[in-house]
């Protein structure tokens, strides 16, 4: 079965023009399934630089004229390269066509932004469209399901469909949002063997960290403090590491999409906390996997802090496809006052507070500061669509 992604969209824009597309995102999250749906009836050449014989084909092929290499490869109207910072070297070749006006359009797929966007995008620019995809967002989840219809409106769906929503939403808070996950029964196991053979294999392989349980020692650190401010002196102490050893290490889950920082609001520095970032995961199933957690007790001790990284993850996974054209925060003054979450684009400020359930909160200082209007984001009430 397929799931409908909201990538579709971009995708097939992106493909009409003739830039080379680079599609980054986690390894497992449907990268591949789109473009294979999207390209089902085209001509079309899939190679994977996870297997080596692949590899070699291009590592040949660039040793020919731009015009060879596409005989060589049977001149493909579309030519997809998966895994494609696994050849460090695969900006420049592809930039060759590309310069050379090859009739072939050129596709990479990459689990890692480190390499394929430092690299390979840096030889690349003025060349490339880049497409994120990410784990499901919650609306593509309930469009998946048989009772939706489009004639919906959400409205709808949360009064007709209350039961089914609350199931999907504790599911998807429990054992997040992957493909496989949704489509598939063994949601406890998938994740377990996710972080094993991918997560810690992609970072693992960077080459770059010479202690691998020390890495696994400061996502289960990390994955007990989403939603709390996260101090990099602390955690270079509880791991007994160098702090700068732990920045690296932060920044490599960055960069392969298991982390992401939300740094803190602030235009007044003498006020409000401007330094600080709480980090959280992009799926809250491989979060509850690290610690190997997955009850789907509403009463569990940390929903609330689940329920925030869930609410926050599903915002950036909007704004990651839509270009990052919107900034995150969080905002908490020095006399304590907090918000949860604050999405600012261009002088357009939103506010919000994540609760699993709804409750009076107090937001006046932020209100009061910036004459935004806080609003409350609930179980009883969750994101489908922004």
């Amino acid at each position: 079965m397929y799931i409908a992604r909201k990538a579709e969209n971009k995708f097939m824009s992106y493909l009409i023009s003739p830039k080379i597309m680079i599609i980054i995102g986690a390894r497992q999250v449907g990268k591949t399934t789109l473009v294979k749906y999207a390209l089902k009836t085209k001509k079309s050449l899939f190679l994977n630089f996870d297997v080596d014989i692949d590899k070699q084909k291009i590592i040949s092929a660039a040793s020919l004229s731009p015009k060879e290499a596409m005989q060589s490869f049977g001149n493909p109207d579309y030519l997809i390269i998966d895994e494609a910072q696994r050849l460090p070297q695969i900006g420049s070749i592809v930039k060759g066509w590309y310069d050379s006006d090859v009739s072939s359009k050129i596709i990479l797929l990459g689990s890692s932004s480190l390499d394929l966007l430092n690299q390979s995008a840096e030889s690349l620019t003025g060349r490339n469209e880049k497409l994120f995809v990410t784990p499901l967002q919650f609306g593509e989840i309930v469009r998946s399901k048989e009772w939706y219809a489009d004639v919906y409106t959400d409205d709808q769906i949360e009064r007709d469909f209350s039961h089914q929503i609350s199931e999907l939403l504790m599911q998807a808070v429990v054992f997040g949002s992957y493909p496989e996950v949704i489509l598939e029964s063994g949601k406890k196991q998938y994740l377990l063997n996710l972080i094993s053979d991918y997560l810690f294999k992609d970072v693992l392989q960077m080459g770059l960290i010479k202690t691998p349980e020390l890495i696994k020692k400061l996502l289960a650190l990390l994955a007990h403090q989403i939603g709390s401010e996260v101090s990099t002196n602390e955690l270079a102490s509880s791991l007994r590491m160098a702090r700068a050893t732990v920045e690296r290490y932060l920044d490599l889950l960055e960069q392969t999409f298991v982390i992401f920082r939300l740094p803190a609001f602030s235009t007044n520095l003498r006020k409000e906390i401007s330094k600080s970032h709480k980090i959280y995961f992009w799926d809250t199933g491989v979060r509850n996997a690290i610690l190997n957690e997955f009850s789907s007790n509403p009463l569990r001790s940390d929903i609330g802090h689940l329920w925030e990284n869930w609410v926050v993850a599903e915002f950036a996974k909007q704004n990651m496809l839509a270009g990052q054209k919107k900034s995150l925060y969080f905002w908490r003054s020095r006399t304590g006052s907090e918000v949860d979450l604050v999405v600012k684009e261009g002088e357009k400020i939103s506010a919000y507070e994540i609760k699993w359930k709804d409750k009076r909160v107090a937001t006046r200082a932020f209100t009061a500061k910036y004459n935004v209007v806080v609003k409350t984001i609930t179980s009883a009430h969750p994101l489908i669509t922004l």
